[in-house]
Order: structure tokens, then sequence, then C-alpha cells
């Protein structure tokens, strides 16, 4: 009998993994990639008697290959908070799904396991830009919430790109990284050389992406291009978290050049955080939850459709 564990390789996926493998300890077989690497299921070939861990990944987006796992005999723990369409019923399937616009995977994690390491849950939920929650959940707990806040953050930033060679850790080695810390702030304190090089990659990258073009621009919505570029595709999302957090009352889009179109990232304004994933949605590769969604290829084409709906959007 195998187990799998299936997670998004982004902040939210990773720690809650760390969160659920620091309780419940087992041999698994770890399947993941970078943030918009969604379709994870499909790499999952488990049968009768096998057992499959998924984390913070769309079910609407992996339907198909969740029936035939399903069907196949193997048994699923599916967590998560994104857009689920119509929630797959089977015996051998135990989902907890909530799709509220404050809530992230790893806090449903952090319910389900009471509190057990709830300083990784509280950095996760920074990681994913939901600091209101963060700091709710980390009331009454001798927390530095800047550095945890600054370490959701980077382990964020990590899982963007166009591919994992984009990447400065694959997900998978640093999901490792973490795990071996009973805390964040152990791993803050004994692990720097890792912290270090994901600090120097973001803050190299944002500095590019501070002179990013504005393409367009209304009081409730802002659209900004970046270059072709690893560090463009890295800093895309965090990016458009940061942009967020400044201009609370604002929708922003962060289109990143590829190869005959566009990699984006939509935020919906804080004080609203609703229809990101239905913008997403109207195109193609589109996808995500209702504060915050993306497209994994927008074509040259689109752009003016894409600008179109955001308007309408926002």
């Amino acid at each position: 009998m195998a187990h799998y564990d299936v997670f998004n390789g982004d902040a939210d996926g990773i720690i809650s993994l760390v969160q659920l493998r620091l309780s419940e300890p087992r041999k698994s077989e770890l399947v993941t990639g970078r943030k918009r690497d969604i379709k994870l299921l499909g790499r999952v070939e488990a049968g009768e008697g096998d057992s499959v861990t998924v984390l913070d990944i769309s079910m609407r987006s992996n339907a198909e290959d969740l029936g035939r796992i399903l069907s196949a005999g193997a048994s699923v723990f599916y967590v998560d908070h994104h857009n689920a369409s119509n929630m797959a019923e089977h015996s051998n399937l135990s989902a907890i799904i909530d799709t509220s616009p404050e809530m992230c995977t790893a806090m449903l994690v952090d319910d389900y396991l009471g509190g057990a390491h709830r300083a990784w849950a509280v950095t996760a939920a920074f990681g994913d830009n939901f600091p209101k929650l963060a700091k709710r959940k980390a009331e009454g707990l001798a927390l530095k919430l800047d550095r945890l806040e600054r370490l959701g953050m980077l382990v964020n930033y990590n899982g963007y790109g166009g591919s994992i060679d984009d990447l400065l850790y694959h997900p998978a080695d640093l999901y490792h990284e973490l795990a071996a810390f009973d805390t964040p702030m152990d791993f803050l304190n004994e692990n720097k050389a890792v912290f270090d090089a994901l600090e120097a990659g973001y803050e190299a990258d944002l500095l590019k992406a501070s002179h990013a073009d504005v393409i367009d621009q209304t009081e409730t919505g802002h659209i900004i291009t970046l270059p072709d570029s690893a560090g463009s595709r890295r800093i895309s999302g965090v990016y458009g978290n940061q942009l967020a957090q400044d201009n609370p009352k604002r929708a922003h889009a962060i289109l990143t050049a590829q190869d005959g179109g566009y990699l984006v990232s939509i935020r919906a304004p804080l004080n609203n955080r609703t229809g990101a994933d239905a913008l997403a949605l109207q195109f193609e590769t589109g996808g995500g939850r209702s504060a915050a969604a993306g497209i994994n290829h927008l074509p040259e084409a689109d752009l003016g459709r894409f600008i179109q709906a955001f308007r309408a959007a926002y």
C-alpha cells in the first residue's frame, strides 16, 4: 500500500503538509510543483488500498483525476479553499472545503489538528496574503509576527515561476527544509542559509518589479506588465499581494510577458475580496479563488478583452 502527499508548491500548500506530517508522520511519495501547477492528481496512480492526501489545489481543476483515483479504490483526504464547483461525493473521500474569502488551507488544517502547530498555520496565512486571519489566530501567543510574516511571504515567493527551473528551491525540497523543525521560529534560528537565499532573491526581483509598466489604471483597478524573465515570474504573485496591501480599495493584475502572451496574477481589492476567480475563469487557462486568481497563459490577442473584463469586474 502506498501513500501520496499532493500539495500546492506555495506557502499554503507546503505549510499545510508540514503541519499534518508533524502531527501524523508517515512515509509518502510527494507530488507537487510550482504554484500554478495545480492539476497534480494527474500524476497520481493510486489504487485499491492506497491513500492520498490532497492540499491546496482546486477540486474543480482535478475533478476527473479525483474520480479516477476514487474509482480505483484509493482513499482520499482533501483539504482546500479554492473553487470546488460541484464537490465529488464518494465513500472513499473525506473532504474539508471552505471557499470563504478570509480562509486558507493551512488554517483549515490547523482547525483539523486542534491548533497543534498554530505558529506554522499563522506563517502560511501571512504567506497566502491573509494578514488579518494570521493576526487573529496568533492572538494570545508569544510570536514575533513580523518574522513569521516575512518567512511566509518568502516561502510563497518561491512557488511562483513559469517552470520549476525558475524557482530557487523545488517545493518538495523546501518542504523538507521546513518540516525538519517543530516551529517556524526553530527554522528561522537554525536554517539561516535557506532563509537568506530566499530573501536575497526576493529583494533583487522586487527591485526590478518596481519599474513595471502600467498599461491600464482607474481609481478601482490597476494593471501592470513585467518583462519576460525568471525574476518577473518569481515576483509576480507576491508583488501583487504587496500592491493589494498598499492599496486595499483597488484591484490589481500583474501581467508577465511570455511567449505569445502573458502569465496573469489577479488580486481582488482587500476591502472586497471577491470576483478574482470569476474573472480568471472567463479565460481558458484561468482559475483560483475569489480573492486571488490567475491565468496561466493569456494570448496577446486577448489582452484587450482581458482589460475590458477586468474593468467590468472592478
